[in-house]
Order: C-alpha cells, then sequence, then structure tokens
C-alpha cells in the first residue's frame, strides 16, 4: 500500500446518478437493477446529496411486516428525493489520497462520497473501496 495514492485509483468511475426531482420508486429500481447501495443525487449536474438504501430502509416497513406492500408505496409516494437524501455532504477531489478520505471516512461517518473534478462528478468512492484496497 502507497500512503499517498491517490482516490482516483479506486473509485467508481462508471457512476449511476438520480435528478433530484425523480421519484422515490426510482431509486428503489436502481439499488435492485444495478445492485448498488449509494446514488449521488443531481440537480442538473451538479451533485446535491447522497441517497441510500439505508435511507429507503428506514422509510419502508415491508420487510417487517407481511403484507404491508400499500404502506411502503404510501410512504414512496408521499416523500420526496431531497426529503429522504443526506445533504450535508461532503465531496472529495480525484487528486485526494486514499489515507485522506479514509481519515474522512472515519471521522465524519459517512460510508459513501461523490468525487468531484472542478464541478464535474467523477467517480463515487465507498468504505468497500478503501478496505477492498487495504486488504
Amino acid at each position: 500500500m502507497k500512503k499517498n495514492e491517490k482516490i482516483a485509483n479506486i473509485m467508481t468511475t462508471h457512476v449511476y446518478t438520480i435528478q433530484q426531482d425523480a421519484h422515490l420508486g426510482e431509486v428503489i429500481n436502481m439499488f435492485r437493477k444495478h445492485k448498488i447501495r449509494h446514488l449521488p443525487v443531481l440537480n442538473e449536474k451538479k451533485v446535491v446529496g447522497m441517497i441510500s438504501r439505508t435511507d429507503i430502509n428506514r422509510l419502508t416497513f415491508g420487510a417487517l411486516f407481511d403484507n404491508q406492500d400499500n404502506s411502503d408505496e404510501a410512504i414512496l409516494e408521499i416523500l420526496s428525493i431531497p426529503q429522504v437524501m443526506s445533504s450535508n455532504l461532503k465531496s472529495v477531489t480525484d487528486d485526494m489520497s486514499i489515507k485522506e478520505v479514509a481519515t474522512i471516512f472515519a471521522v465524519e461517518e459517512f460510508h459513501a462520497l461523490p468525487v468531484i473534478r472542478g464541478e464535474e462528478l467523477v467517480g463515487i468512492v465507498t468504505t468497500t473501496d478503501i478496505i477492498k484496497y487495504m486488504l
């Protein structure tokens, strides 16, 4: 392991995103279809938040109660992505070191961060990426 290795070397560059005005049901579909856990939320091209599987799981009851699918649908209809996403988001740049990003994860308790170059989203990095690098 190199101490100063750049996050660009381990980040995911094929990033699925969702627009902030999309329906919450689309988020669930994307999580299932692409087997992902985090989605950067965009307002056009600008990253404005992050929504995770955990955010959705906090809202839905289907996993807890049998035959309660209708309650999940009602919740998804009532709430919007901006109401559910994390908006106090921190982003990192692709030239930051893996150690710097790992420190952010440890101190600020994020599990995924958008990677930005200028104003452009160029990737996403997760705690899993850091762990895989360390292994």
